[in-house]
């Protein structure tokens, strides 16, 4: 997948706002507030996702572009390398997976202001 293609399906989602605190280059995507997906926009070459712990593992296993999540907690976050052994409908899986565990994750006030 382009950084085009993320950052349009990405963008797509209901609650979704993107940023960059922490530097020019690294894109974040959140869902209400909370971080569900990051991008190098200057080297888009791998996507950060929060992943169940177990899928995580076993993608891991499965994919060599599934990696422990770069600067993140590995047991939560997969590093998902681009043009890889991942091909782009898995890796929409994927994102839709993080937005998921992160919505789910949300206080329920929050949630109940914001239905999807």
């Amino acid at each position: 997948m382009t950084l085009e293609e993320i950052y349009l399906f990405c963008s797509a989602k209901n609650g979704v706002s993107e940023h960059f605190p922490f530097d020019t280059k690294t894109l974040v995507f959140k869902v209400y507030g909370k971080m569900f997906a990051l991008i190098d926009v200057d080297t888009p070459d791998s996507i950060n996702l929060k992943c169940n712990p177990e899928r995580a593992q076993a993608l891991r296993e499965q994919y060599s572009a599934v990696r422990p999540g770069f600067h993140m907690n590995h047991k939560h976050w997969n590093t998902v390398l681009l043009n890889q052994d991942v091909d782009n409908h898995l890796i929409k899986e994927l994102i839709d997976h993080s937005y998921e565990l992160v919505y789910s994750g949300l206080p329920k006030k929050v949630k109940d202001a914001n239905p999807r």
